[in-house]
């Protein structure tokens, strides 16, 4: 069924205010689609958040919370605001351990702990415990919300025990051994234990071989070691080795997501993380004018490199024709080449000892490109100045094609060194200094050929 008629239904439900009615709507649905005519709705003020809340509330707990969950998180916050705080609780108490833990963080001191007094002690200290991680480190984004055997346990008692805490737990699927000590043993999977003997010791047949993140480590070193491993969750320990969570594979993703947004705003010189739809003017200012600023007095190298080479233009005016396509050329090359290092630095893929070998493939790949687009930009010479112009704009083409390569390349690797983030090697950086350093080649080059003296 299509959102549209969704929402169509959910309107009509809104009307009749049908609690069987909206249950059976939310069973018959995928719950991402039900969440989606939700959001289409509040998002077209069709229906007001508070209106959402009602409707949310004519459905049991359970459901409840399996299609909150499907909600972005600033909608979660707007329809909490219209519960009270133990229907919030009561919410919450069913929700993974890691998404109502970054609701309550959204939520206004005094209405999170009215929250928080709502619950019993150990899901409160769960809660404070998660939100107290730093929130670009795993343990923001782990989850408590884990299943553990011990080695002791014969087959049979493991399914007992993974059966008993199924409901619970937000995934079975993969079991961590554990000592007294919350000190990670070993995994064990839930098809190893259906094929196994019911009498052999889960000691016996769980894998030895770790893979595990530190608590403190960034989100997007999880998010590698379960793209690298194919996991569908991965330990996480803190520095005495015992297990204090898991990071999934869903969210996983959102990190890997989040991170390739903040990769993308980077690149166009935008450090901007949110609702673009919802963003205030004044924060879009603030956000886009520093780089704009800042890149205006960049581009101030570029006229001057212009002024000073004057007589070489009045000499010969059509160079001016080729300007733009030489220098343009110049900042799309040294931006492709970025936009791969960029990412290759962030996948773990390179790191800062392959600049040498990366340097060198650049190079060599860099020359092919400049001497492909500097045969095409020679017919175009001929046409508008001569063999001596084509000379000039295919020899500069080639050049800038190489060095605005090696610009975009290297940006990364001495940002990173640095300490910075690779992907302030930003698109408008990478093109302004390009550009620059373009326009001195071409008229070094068009002065030299043309055997035209420099200015004084």
């Amino acid at each position: 069924m299509s959102i549209t008629i969704m929402t169509q239904d959910l309107m009509a439900l809104h009307i009749s205010q049908n609690a069987e009615a909206m249950q059976r709507f939310v069973e018959e649905h995928p719950l991402a689609d039900c969440a989606e005519a939700f959001t289409q709705l509040l998002d077209n003020q069709s229906l007001s958040s508070k209106e959402a809340g009602q409707l949310l509330l004519l459905l049991s707990l359970e459901k409840q919370a399996a299609l909150f969950g499907y909600f972005s998180l600033r909608w979660q916050e707007k329809l909490a605001e219209q519960l009270d705080a133990q229907e919030v609780a009561q919410l919450t108490e069913l929700m993974p351990h890691d998404e109502r833990a970054d609701l309550l963080t959204q939520l206004e001191p005094e209405f999170q702990s009215e929250v928080l007094d709502q619950m019993d002690s150990e899901e409160r200290l769960d809660i404070e415990r998660l939100v107290s991680y730093p929130e670009d480190c795993v343990g923001a984004v782990m989850t408590s919300d884990f299943a553990t055997l011990e080695a002791h346990h014969t087959v049979e008692e493991a399914i007992r025990q993974l059966r008993s805490i199924a409901r619970e737990r937000e995934t079975i699927y993969l079991a961590y051994v554990v000592d007294a000590q919350q000190r990670l043993q070993g995994t064990v999977s839930l098809r190893d234990l259906v094929v196994s003997e019911p009498s052999a010791t889960v000691a016996e047949i769980m894998t030895q071989v770790l893979i595990f993140v530190r608590v403190d480590e960034a989100q997007n070193v999880a998010a590698q070691a379960i793209s690298k491993y194919d996991l569908l969750a991965l330990p996480v320990l803190d520095h005495q080795n015992r297990m204090v969570g898991i990071v999934t594979y869903d969210d996983a993703m959102d990190v890997a997501e989040e991170e390739a947004d903040r990769h993308i705003h980077k690149s166009a010189a935008v450090d901007f993380a949110g609702n673009l739809k919802e963003a205030s003017v004044g924060l879009m200012y603030r956000k886009r004018v520093f780089w704009l600023v800042l890149l205006v007095f960049g581009n101030l190298f570029s006229g001057a490199g212009i002024a000073y080479f004057e007589d070489t233009i009045q000499a010969y005016v059509a160079l001016v024709f080729f300007l733009p396509l030489l220098i343009g050329s110049s900042g799309n090359a040294g931006a492709q080449s970025a936009t791969l290092m960029v990412r290759a630095i962030a996948t773990g893929e390179v790191i800062g000892k392959d600049w040498a070998k990366m340097l060198a493939k650049e190079l060599f790949i860099a020359g092919l490109l400049g001497i492909t687009m500097a045969m095409a930009v020679s017919l175009l010479g001929l046409w508008r100045g001569g063999p001596e112009i084509a000379l000039v704009v295919a020899l500069t083409m080639q050049i800038v094609v190489v060095v605005g390569s090696v610009i975009g390349m290297s940006l990364p690797f001495v940002l990173s060194k640095l300490k910075f983030d690779p992907a302030s090697a930003s698109a408008p950086l990478v093109t302004t200094i390009a550009d620059a350093v373009g326009v001195i080649i071409y008229f070094t080059v068009a002065t030299s050929i043309l055997d035209f003296p420099v200015a004084a």
